[in-house]
């Protein structure tokens, strides 16, 4: 027969087992990004590929928690990356004594501020409505920008260069240096937004986009919990558009942060698969690495006559297309597949 302590042994070796499983992903790519992809890749992957992916996938990140765990549709995005921009370069500029991981953290409150300005009407609004509320961000923050010349330091071409990144006495100037600040603020970030989901605030996120009246007859501060979710949602998303200006373009301009950019990240999200913090990242490679795919495969099939212009029209119809398919056949996108996918592919490894 037997003994109590063998069976604890055994159910604690399973245990042990299957949190090594789960936790091997996770560390073999954080020994890659940090430890092999510094020393493989150049400077034009890391400038054109790994930068605005990290960029992307934190402003996906925060698109996200808003609508893909909390529902609440959103058309601003690229107003609230450019708040976190704009909010951190002045604090640099005007504050010189301020860290400039402070001053990222200052340029995300702005953006928060703004988020929760309007994210107000979404205490009244609804979905299409409530869109169009948060588009009017996009034009107004755009105008502010635009017209305002103490945003941009009175610089008459309104594009303006961003100062060098700093932080612990170190300056992070190279491409790769930027590539580990960079990917040192997204993984953080990554995992506090993964952490919130699992607690109470996160459950009432999920609760909201599920059934708002269920959610206010059980108990859940809605009204709260939809500002929280717009503040929170926003100051991520700041932060990622301070990354944008600082690690990947290095200048700070209205217009890097268009109506274009919004609708880029809400893709993202809707491939990645909503609601899902890995999708976010998974749906910032498809994007980011299309255009490069397209550009290889149409002058190796068509010569020059593929040029920058058919790229990007053949991407705005390849993505559409997928758009439509991934709402129909698979509404959790490349989150899904991956977990679908995960299981085998372990087992595959783990008896090799």
């Amino acid at each position: 027969m037997t003994s109590l302590s063998t069976v604890r042994q055994q159910v604690l070796a399973g245990i042990d087992s299957h949190l090594v499983r789960r936790l091997a992903g996770p560390l073999l790519i954080l020994l890659a990004a940090y430890g092999i992809v510094p020393l493989v890749a150049d400077q034009y992957v890391i400038e054109s590929l790994l930068l605005p992916f990290l960029s992307l996938s934190l402003a996906a990140v925060g698109l996200n928690l808003l609508t893909g765990s909390a529902g609440q549709l959103s058309l601003g995005t690229a107003a609230f990356m450019a708040v976190g921009a704009y909010g951190a370069y002045n604090v640099v500029l005007r504050l010189p004594w301020v860290p400039m991981l402070l001053a990222f953290v200052l340029g995300g409150i702005a953006a928060a501020a703004i988020g929760i300005v309007f994210g107000l009407p979404s205490l009244r609004l609804r979905g299409f409505y409530l869109a169009v509320s948060t588009l009017a961000a996009q034009f107004f923050v755009q105008w502010v920008f635009t017209k305002f010349s103490w945003f941009s330091n009175d610089n008459t071409s309104g594009v303006i260069t961003a100062p060098q990144l700093r932080a612990f006495g170190l300056v992070f100037s190279e491409p790769t240096a930027r590539y580990l600040f960079c990917l040192t603020v997204v993984m953080l970030l990554g995992l506090a937004a993964e952490r919130l989901l699992a607690t109470t605030t996160g459950k009432h996120f999920i609760a909201i986009r599920d059934n708002e009246l269920a959610a206010r007859i059980i108990g859940v501060p809605v009204l709260k919990t939809k500002i929280t979710a717009f503040a929170l949602s926003s100051f991520i998303i700041g932060v990622a558009g301070a990354l944008w200006a600082f690690a990947y373009i290095r200048t700070v301009e209205p217009h890097g942060f268009n109506l274009d950019r919004s609708f880029q990240i809400l893709f993202i999200i809707i491939i990645g698969g909503l609601g899902s913090i890995r999708g976010s990242f998974l749906g910032a490679a498809f994007i980011v690495v299309l255009p490069l795919v397209l550009s290889r495969l149409g002058s190796a099939i068509f010569g020059g006559i593929f040029d920058s212009g058919v790229v990007e029209m053949c991407q705005r119809m390849i993505i559409g297309v997928l758009i439509i398919l991934f709402l129909i056949l698979e509404p959790d996108g490349l989150a899904a597949v991956g977990r679908r996918l995960g299981p085998t592919l372990r087992r595959l490894l783990w008896r090799q």
